[in-house]
């Protein structure tokens, strides 16, 4: 088996292993930590382009240093990785406010989870994150409540679509 073929079946098996673990019975309603989420192997195709509007919170801190990353997908097990969607000199992720991000990605179907990702002191909290594509119905995930750190955390409504 050739290094290639092997990196792919790795790749496939850690996507199989998360997809099981989401699969388990969630409160869908209310965002959640996913420990297991390993996004190291993920490739990302540029094929579809996604456009998506984070809204961050009233509540949050005024400005943010927090590193923010974002993932989102469908039910098929195709996924989305947007590392580093923070900008300091941008003025991103601040309080009251929307950013807008072209994200290109594998084409995915109907998108149903999206996890964020925060690393930092400031305890960034976003509001709710949009996606809009031409592949899919635009679908909005509302959060209101503080994204722990260094830990994947969101929504997945895959089993209820």
């Amino acid at each position: 088996m050739s290094r290639s073929s092997r990196m792919a079946s790795l790749q496939l098996l850690t996507l199989l292993l998360f997809f099981f673990s989401v699969s388990r019975s969630i409160d869908v309603s209310k965002p959640h930590a996913l420990e297991s989420f390993n996004i190291n192997l993920i490739q990302n195709f540029g094929s579809c382009r996604y456009t998506v509007i984070i809204t961050t919170s009233c509540s949050s801190p005024r400005y943010t240093r927090d590193q923010i990353s974002l993932s989102f997908g469908d039910r098929y097990r195709n996924q989305v990785y947007a590392p580093r969607l923070d900008d300091p000199g941008s003025r991103a992720f601040e309080r009251c406010s929307s950013d807008t991000y072209e994200i290109n990605g594998p084409c995915l179907r109907q998108i149903c989870y999206v996890y964020v990702h925060r690393s930092g002191p400031d305890g960034w909290v976003p509001e709710s994150v949009k996606i809009f594509s031409h592949t899919s119905k635009a679908v909005t995930f509302t959060f209101n409540t503080y994204v722990p750190e260094s830990i994947w955390f969101g929504h997945n409504y895959c089993n209820t679509i």
